[in-house]
């Protein structure tokens, strides 16, 4: 079989003709490029998004657990388990798990306390009361 080089270099010359345009404008080289740009914008939205509700969420968590360590360090030393003062203990209880104390109440062996721990500006409060089961004050 034999190939007509000449036929073949003529609609090769590179002169736009009115079906070569058209067949450039159904081309869709370049289109997975947009697809997957459009796709990472929409990761990093999504991400920026999520990321801080699960700062807020993680730093709630650590403000009970701050809250439960102080009213425990408090009620310990109230008891007398523990010597000290007890709102110092759960002060420094406190500051020692990432937050800081903002109330401290003593009722006989009982103790209630409040502590505040922040992310990205945003300030989340915690409660805690420990003491022997059954107290009623």
């Amino acid at each position: 079989m034999r190939c007509d080089v000449d036929r073949v270099r003529e609609t090769d010359t590179g002169t736009d003709t009115g079906d070569d345009v058209a067949d450039r404008s159904r081309d869709d080289r370049g289109a997975a490029t947009v697809v997957a740009v459009g796709l990472v914008g929409a990761i990093v939205l999504v991400a920026s998004l999520v990321v801080p509700l699960l700062g807020a969420f993680i730093t709630s968590q650590r403000a009970a657990n701050a809250a439960d360590a102080a009213a425990l360090a408090a009620a310990d030393a109230s008891a007398g388990i523990v010597a000290g003062v007890p709102c110092e203990l759960a002060a420094e209880l406190a500051a020692r798990n990432g937050a800081s104390l903002t109330a401290c109440a003593l009722d006989g062996p009982v103790a209630e306390v409040s502590v505040n721990a922040s992310v990205l500006g945003l300030v989340i409060s915690a409660r805690a009361r420990a003491g022997p089961p059954g107290w009623v004050g």
